[in-house]
């Protein structure tokens, strides 16, 4: 899963919120029936892809499209943790290999620019998986692709060397070794155990493939890539990354061995204000805006555009808030526990969703959406806002009221809830919490923090209480129980730890029956909700305002792009 924390903009957002606290949240009341009726009428008439696709042959030729990303990043390297971010992997898109493709439905099928065949078979009792790699493909610094690529991702992402910092170690683990086939062109990897979803590999899901001799090294993995892409292959390639305007220049590369793209250019610019993307595309600055939630003023700015479209599509996207099972105050997990009842994830759903045009479903499941057929919602009566429970938790565990909020030997309950800065919604979330939990005598502290140093200064270091992003997710989620919420992982970042929470994680990442393993993952869940790592708010709606001639992108659901395909039609 990749990390996107950038939260939308909307002056009617904020009103809506200030009202909606009441005392704090004890006013709101759940979603009745008919609502609840209505939002999975939404759900079911939402589609799984809203792209405009059109053929290759019926796409023009030539042309530039400009879009925007939230973060600029520092670390191009998408494996590493610092790395690991959805603004980063879109731009890595165009320009870096993906072995296997995902459809709409989630079906992966080998890309054959750089893969001819893919064979996933069982051979003395063990699972192998061979990739043929395509003769043609070639890295753009004149070194050809070859099974040492592959070998590289595995032992830089094993988890075996910690001087790699990994974003996740899931499947890579479980590699016994990668050897070289028939010819450099072939790589047979083994597997120590079965490993359902190896086709999330070398791809977006993970991460693109990199070059071996740029990131084999721990000092290579860390900064080859660092603030620079030295070597890419794709149909397009690198002409410009300009730091000081944060923007990324992508043309079409002449060496490239695939269908030739349609567009000859293709330009990133970083827009962390989502209210600012939504201008830039009104003044035809950009050719798509992504809408964020909570920001309904921007959606219908968007439909005002001429020639514009809205696209809109159930992705594996979820919202939430993070608690550190680390932080001073909240080791303990009856207190953690306390949080969750005080805060009332339905009146934040409402919030960020209201008048988004978007089912109003609060999600109940750490693994699966709303619309995944593996989805139970496990949330149980943790799940549910009861601030009395909260309060005789906090007093069981010491917590005594002293005025507006309680204290324990001397010191008083104080968390803070780290946001980036110039983004309302995240605020909003900050004040509909710090407005719930004083209600039980909690004393919130909202900490605004610069929006390019808020993940990899604050959030991967750990330092915040409760801190609001979302998780951009895959085809393939069972992989991200073990990237999240696994003991030792990088990207568990709340530093949760339990034993049997582990166990659980590793039944069913571990199960090779489909419907047992979505069994083993909801029980998984189940524990991951009584831990109180993570609060679930929704499934994040994936709506775009896009050019009407924007041909083959949007709203993607769980598709990968193809941007060999991607331009205009008129």
């Amino acid at each position: 899963m990749k990390v996107r924390y950038r939260a939308a903009a909307a002056i009617a957002v904020l009103a809506m919120a200030a009202a909606a606290c009441g005392g704090g949240g004890g006013e709101a009341k759940k979603p009745s029936a008919e609502q609840s009726q209505q939002a999975q009428q939404q759900m079911a008439q939402t589609p799984a892809i809203d792209i405009n696709a059109v053929p290759y042959d019926q796409v023009k030729d030539g042309g530039t499209v400009t879009l925007a990303i939230g973060q600029w990043p520092t670390q191009w390297n998408g494996y590493h943790v610092d790395g690991n971010q959805a603004d980063t992997a879109t731009m890595l898109d165009p320009i870096m290999p993906q072995l296997m493709m995902a459809d709409s439905e989630a079906v992966f099928t080998p890309n054959p620019d750089y893969v001819t065949d893919v064979k996933n078979e069982t051979v003395d009792g063990k699972q192998v998986v061979t990739y043929t790699i395509n003769d043609k493909a070639t890295w753009s610094d004149g070194e050809p692709i070859t099974w040492k690529d592959l070998e590289a991702q595995w032992k830089t992402n094993s988890g075996e060397n910690k001087a790699f910092k990994a974003a996740s170690t899931d499947g890579w683990d479980k590699i016994e070794s990668v050897k070289q086939g028939d010819s450099e062109k072939v790589a047979v990897i083994t597997f120590s155990k079965p490993y359902p979803e190896w086709q999330g590999m070398f791809n977006r899901g993970t991460s693109h493939l990199f070059p071996a001799k740029y990131v084999s090294t721990p000092d290579g993995y860390d900064n080859s890539y660092k603030q620079k892409i030295p070597a890419t292959a794709g149909p397009f390639k690198v002409e410009s990354i300009d730091e000081g305007t944060k923007t990324l220049t992508l043309v079409r590369d002449d060496k490239w061995w695939g269908k030739k793209a349609k567009l000859d250019k293709v330009i990133y610019r970083a827009i962390p204000d989502p209210s600012a993307e939504v201008n830039a595309f009104a003044n035809g600055e950009l050719d798509a805006a992504y809408i964020e939630a909570g920001n309904p003023a921007g959606l219908q700015q968007a439909k005002k555009v001429p020639d514009a479209v809205i696209r809109k599509a159930l992705s594996p996207n979820w919202r939430h808030i993070t608690v550190n099972n680390q932080s001073e105050f909240l080791k303990d997990k009856s207190v953690r526990q306390a949080i969750q009842y005080a805060i009332n994830r339905d009146v934040i759903t409402q919030s960020d969703l209201k008048d988004m045009e978007w089912p109003l479903q609060t999600l109940g499941n750490h693994v699966f959406m709303n619309n995944h057929k593996g989805y139970v919602d496990n949330s149980g009566d943790l799940g549910k806002y009861n601030p009395e429970k909260a309060k005789q938790l906090l007093d069981a565990a010491g917590w005594k009221l002293e005025g507006e909020y309680r204290k324990k030997d001397g010191k008083e309950l104080n968390l803070d809830f780290v946001i980036p800065s110039d983004t309302p919604t995240a605020k909003t979330e900050s004040e509909l919490s710090q407005a719930m939990l004083k209600e039980v005598g909690v004393n919130l502290t909202i900490r605004p923090v610069p929006v390019d140093k808020f993940f990899n200064d604050f959030v991967i270091k750990g330092d915040f209480d409760l801190v609001p992003f979302s998780w951009i997710g895959t085809p393939l989620p069972i992989g991200s129980l073990a990237q999240i919420y696994k003991s030792g992982s990088e990207s568990n970042f709340p530093k949760a730890s339990d034993p049997q929470v582990d166990a659980a994680i590793q039944a069913a990442v571990d199960e090779t029956d489909p419907a047992k393993a979505i069994e083993l993952a909801n029980a998984a869940d189940k524990l991951i909700w009584d831990m109180v790592h993570t609060i679930p708010l929704y499934q994040r709606p994936d709506i775009w305002a896009c050019k009407k001639t924007l041909a083959n992108y949007g709203a993607r659901g769980y598709q990968y792009y193809d941007w060999t395909a991607i331009g205009f039609t008129a």
